[in-house]
């Protein structure tokens, strides 16, 4: 498995660099986003590990770009950014994964083992069946969603997290029940992940005019539906 490590910070990266390589992962290193993007542009990589701030250019910026051109590398920031609306801009940047520095190892090693078993396991049930609830669409084999005309391109989490919904419409999901379907065990992400991935989907099926969809049952979960 080859992972690119994207870091400014040489007493991280370097120490990151051997460590995965005693892992047995093939590691290429860069301490800037404009050797980062060039090598990650090549395609070869089956992760990419980014720092969110980097001279050149960022690793949002370098996430963007890829994902603008269809690539879908599994990307996971490493940042000292952790607020709500941080969160939401990495993910929305079409990061697959978020760990808040400083942070221990043996997490950014289950983290890396989880990107790269999910990219690497075959989907089990190809499907082009459609899920319908209300007025949206969802097209889950090329995690796009329609409403009232509008395309809606989602990310994988987004996809699967609206799956979830439209499956169990009408039924109380619980924080650990969300958390539970889209993360495996090895992977143990914040509760304000939860909560920047919901505030996204919102931002995407939910425009000015159109009816509500995720309910927020405080202190408890989310209801997906028609509010009756």
């Amino acid at each position: 498995m080859r992972i690119l490590l994207v870091d400014d910070e040489a007493e991280l990266t370097d120490p990151l660099t051997r460590l995965l390589s005693r892992e047995g992962y093939n590691v290429d290193t860069a301490y800037d986003g404009t050797k980062g993007n060039q090598l990650a542009q090549s395609d070869n990589y089956d992760l990419l590990i980014l720092d969110w701030m980097l001279p050149g250019k960022t690793g949002l910026e370098i996430c963007q770009e890829l994902r603008r051109q269809g690539k879908t590398t599994p990307v996971l920031f490493l940042t000292a950014k952790d607020t709500l609306d941080d969160r939401v801009e990495g993910l929305d940047a079409g990061a697959d994964d978020y760990l808040v520095k400083p942070f221990e190892l043996r997490e950014l090693l289950a983290r890396v083992r989880a990107l790269l078993r999910r990219s690497t396991t075959p989907t089990q049930e190809a499907t082009t069946e459609k899920l319908i609830v209300a007025d949206l669409e969802l097209d889950r084999e090329n995690q796009v969603a329609y409403r009232q005309g509008r395309v809606i391109e989602l990310s994988e989490k987004e996809s699967q997290l609206l799956q979830y919904f439209m499956e169990n419409t009408g039924q109380l999901l619980t924080h650990a029940q969300i958390m539970e379907y889209l993360w495996s065990e090895d992977e143990q992400p914040s509760s304000n992940v939860i909560a920047a991935l919901i505030r996204l989907l919102r931002r995407k099926i939910e425009v000015t005019g159109e009816m509500q969809l995720i309910y927020t049952v405080y202190g408890k979960g989310y209801r997906f539906g028609i509010s009756t």
